[in-house]
């Protein structure tokens, strides 16, 4: 299986947890590349056999969350038509709605989504642990079905 890893970072949290997120799909077996969303190489996303796109979460501490730089996402993000997805993003305090609202943008490229999932900043590495291996059951039922 080939995956690759779509991030957007403003701090380097969530340039983190995508590397912490490679390091455990390798543990599966899985070839993953890694991008930020401002250097996507469009050949290897079709290639990919899954691919996992994630940003900060953005906005009011108790409301109005987002996915960080949504727009910048949705311009520069590839076609993902028949592509397995699965979102996350990195928070400090309250991620509301941000994997699915990352997960909608996704959508509307053609990715079919698999679930989201939120990381907190002082988490990331058992939090990615915890991501892959629910990532992996995922893909796996969706394999099966």
């Amino acid at each position: 299986m080939d995956a690759v890893i779509i991030y957007e970072s403003l701090t380097g949290n969530t340039e983190q947890a995508a590397r912490l997120i490679a390091t455990e799909l390798y543990r599966y077996g899985v070839d993953t590349r890694i991008y930020n969303i401002g250097a996507v190489d469009a050949e290897q996303v079709a290639k990919a056999d899954l691919v996992l796109v994630g940003t900060w979460t953005d906005g009011i501490v108790i409301a109005g969350q987002r996915p960080g730089r949504k727009g910048k996402i949705s311009k520069l993000l590839p076609d993902l038509s028949g592509k397995r997805c699965v979102t996350f993003c990195t928070f400090a305090v309250n991620p509301g709605k941000t994997t699915d609202k990352l997960g909608a943008v996704v959508e509307a490229h053609g990715g079919e989504v698999l679930g989201g999932y939120s990381m907190h900043r002082k988490h990331l590495s058992e939090q990615a642990a915890d991501f892959v291996e629910r990532t992996m059951a995922a893909v796996q039922e969706g394999a099966a079905a």
